[in-house]
């Protein structure tokens, strides 16, 4: 809904009933959204036995679908400028759940491996505007407490699509699993339309390729938000390489586990959903320039104790990782469009470069997993994330030198 109003509304402060109805409504989307799309990694064991194909051409299942929603997102942020926030919402999850229902009928994997790319375009909507629609409907004081909240809602998601496809999986077989959390896809769109109040404060910008243009140079010349860029890519790479290697080492003779117990690893993302609220918090407090590079730490210190052999130091250790991970990108995220906005720079325009970073990360990351694990088991796909979180703390000590764009924020 495009609101080209002459007052314009401080937005929705803590306790409105605004409030709460947006922060369910994205916690509901991002739930929907990073459920759909990690659903086939924990079935990557099942898939490479199903369709005969090897462990890194099975997380092509999923690389492809991050491949589709990095491409569309460069697309999804701007056609956002100019149709509205709610729109592409809606159409997004809606759209995306149709097609999480079709992938559990697919009839052969290179229709699977299609369907899947198709399911990251259609998903593009949701994380490309849920950062700048927070940024413009709720009050300034609550933007990284908020944005914190939406994380956490992604950390559930993804935990939900990782869980239920390794149990339904082991029960029922990788059809049955895709075929669930597509209702989840369903269930959460229905309630993310009821819920999620239209735009206020949004102003379409002029449908004009010039516009355009300039809003792109300017959100690529700005040194701290390539950066956040960048941060974004080599976090999520990190993360999404050890979780994607973590099945085929638990279903190993080393550790022995069944697919439906491997699964049940993820069980320690709501330590994600929690961490990343209250990093969003603490930034509020102590600066967003001091949050992220003790993310950086924490989620280093959690893939080095999965370096252990004893199960539970390993489940340790994603737990840690999976902490430290949500705190950098909890923090990150909502980074983007707050130093875009001070900057002059489209808001989703910037939000959007951010998680197309991102997502390249992990599609990129993400195979090369498969890669290192053919090649040096574990102790490689180790070596390959931490080279990335290191990566990505030298840059979040770049950004403690950057000016801020913002004289009344930090």
């Amino acid at each position: 809904m495009s609101i080209a109003a002459a007052t314009r509304h401080d937005g929705y402060r803590a306790g409105e009933a605004g409030y709460r109805q947006i922060a369910t409504a994205l916690f509901a989307a991002g739930v929907a959204t990073f459920a759909l799309l990690y659903s086939t990694q924990a079935l990557l064991p099942e898939l490479a036995d199903s369709f005969q194909v090897t462990a890194a051409a099975s997380t092509l299942s999923l690389s492809l679908t991050t491949v589709g929603l990095g491409l569309a997102l460069l697309v999804a942020g701007p056609l956002s400028e100019v149709l509205g926030r709610t729109r592409l919402i809606h159409l997004s999850l809606a759209l995306s759940a149709v097609v999480a229902l079709a992938c559990a009928a697919a009839p052969g994997w290179h229709v699977l491996l299609g369907l899947r790319l198709l399911q990251g375009v259609t998903l593009a909507g949701l994380p490309a505007v849920a950062t700048a629609y927070l940024h413009e409907e709720l009050h300034p004081d609550l933007h990284a407490r908020a944005a914190g909240l939406y994380i956490g809602g992604t950390a559930l998601g993804g935990m939900t699509g990782r869980l239920a496809a390794g149990v339904v999986g082991d029960l029922a077989g990788w059809r049955w699993a895709l075929a669930a959390l597509g209702l989840v896809g369903v269930g959460c769109a229905v309630a993310v339309r009821l819920l999620l109040p239209p735009s206020r404060n949004f102003v379409a910008a002029p449908a004009r390729l010039d516009h355009l243009v300039t809003m792109t140079r300017r959100a690529l010349t700005d040194r701290g938000l390539l950066a956040l860029y960048a941060i974004g890519a080599c976090t999520t790479g990190s993360f999404v390489a050890v979780s994607n290697a973590i099945g085929f080492r638990l279903t190993s003779p080393e550790v022995g586990l069944s697919l439906g117990a491997a699964g049940l690893v993820f069980l320690v993302y709501p330590i994600g959903s929690i961490s990343s609220v209250v990093a969003g918090r603490l930034a509020e407090r102590w600066s967003r320039r001091t949050v992220v590079p003790a993310g950086c730490a924490i989620t280093l210190a959690g893939i080095l104790l999965t370096l252990a052999r004893p199960l539970p130091v390993i489940v340790l250790g994603l737990a840690v990782m999976t902490a430290g991970f949500f705190v950098v990108h909890g923090v990150a995220s909502g980074w983007v469009p707050a130093r875009a906005r001070a900057g002059g720079i489209a808001s989703g325009q910037a939000a959007s470069l951010y998680l197309f970073g991102f997502y390249l990360g992990s599609s990129v990351f993400g195979s090369l997993a498969g890669t290192a694990w053919s090649a040096g088991a574990w102790p490689a796909v180790v070596t390959l994330s931490v080279v990335l979180v290191v990566l990505a703390a030298a840059l979040a000590g770049v950004l403690r030198h950057t000016p801020s764009l913002d004289p009344l924020r930090r």
